[in-house]
């Protein structure tokens, strides 16, 4: 995987001269740099040992003295930021790297592999996930007026751009009051709404609007990966969902594909996949047992398909996991 570096912009002037206006650029490199400083103190105090907490309702924060081992998910519309280290995702084919220069948003539920690949104990990963309300997201985009869909072609529901020294402010701010509960009552729902908004405007702001379904390719799709979450267990005609939703079967398959990188069929698959490693290692379950419940009838077939996606059978697979895991960070 490509490491993407940060960018020459963010290197100090040589210069030692006043600034002036045309050294605005600087001006916003020199306010981002102290703002990242600032962001991963206050994740240090809020976090003081490797660990997750959730100071306000949708704010997470994480902290991890050492790269960690692949970890598998189901992502929920989110917006990730990292104050140092940094972290690689793949979602289907495609795979993704982001630092303290760069942001990830998901605009959709969305089964991920990711790791934590930057840490140490001198400089643990330190990064944040704020969860995105659809009705937010709408309410932003209906205030904003000239804020609207571009009517393009759909575009992948998970990508990373480059953090602007004001996206970066509001995230600071976020975290700020998230330090005091009366600052967390007021502002915290202010500050949200205000990255919403600068996030529309921005690189990714076609992908946001995923998230409010205002109609047309998006909203078929994003019902598409409502239905299929909610039918994970179930047989799921695709040609059938594909009628419902107004679209002929190879559109359908195409626009899926475009949006999560995966047909719906692995996508489904691997949806399936992931909750039966969860209710392997949350219950007291045998494989056969658990790949009956999240739709598979039959037990090597199950076998066969989890080793493909966790490397391991899934008894085994699960066995590891709870070793290494024992007092172990969650990532996300």
């Amino acid at each position: 995987m490509d490491v993407i570096r940060p960018p020459a912009s963010d290197r100090s002037p040589a210069s030692g001269r006043p600034t002036t206006d045309r050294d605005a650029p600087s001006r916003d490199t020199t306010r981002a740099r102290a703002d990242r400083a600032e962001l991963a103190e206050r994740i240090v105090r809020m976090l003081p040992e490797d660990g997750r907490a959730e100071p306000v309702p949708g704010l997470f924060v994480v902290r991890a003295s050492r790269p960690s081992a692949p970890f598998y998910g189901v992502f929920r519309p989110c917006f990730c930021v990292i104050a140092q280290g940094g972290k690689a995702l793949q979602l289907g084919e495609g795979r993704y790297y982001y630092d303290p220069f760069h942001y990830l948003l998901v605009s959709a539920e969305l089964p991920i592999v990711g790791r934590v690949v930057e840490a140490s104990e001198e400089e643990p990963y330190l990064g944040l996930r704020l969860d995105l309300d659809p009705a937010v997201v709408s309410q932003v985009m209906v205030e904003a007026g000239g804020v609207r869909p571009s009517g393009g072609a759909e575009r992948r529901a998970l990508d990373v751009s480059p953090l602007d020294a004001d996206l970066l402010d509001a995230v600071l701010r976020l975290v700020r009051a998230a330090g005091s509960p009366r600052e967390a009552a007021v502002l915290a729902p202010l500050v949200v709404r205000e990255i919403v908004y600068r996030l529309l405007v921005g690189d990714q702001g076609d992908r946001l609007r995923h998230i409010a379904v205002l109609g047309g390719q998006s909203h078929r799709m994003t019902e598409a990966i409502r239905r299929l979450h909610a039918e994970f267990d179930r047989t799921v005609r695709m040609e059938e969902l594909a009628s419902e939703l107004g679209m002929s079967a190879s559109t359908f398959y195409q626009r899926f594909k475009d949006l999560t990188g995966m047909t719906p069929l692995q996508f489904q698959k691997e949806v399936r996949l992931q909750e039966a490693r969860r209710l392997l290692l949350e219950g007291d379950l045998d494989a056969a047992t658990a790949g009956y419940r999240v739709g598979y009838n039959d037990p090597s077939h199950f076998s066969r398909d989890y080793k493909r996606l966790f490397g391991d059978p899934p008894i085994q697979d699960v066995e590891q996991l709870r070793k290494a895991t024992t007092g172990a960070v969650p990532t996300e």
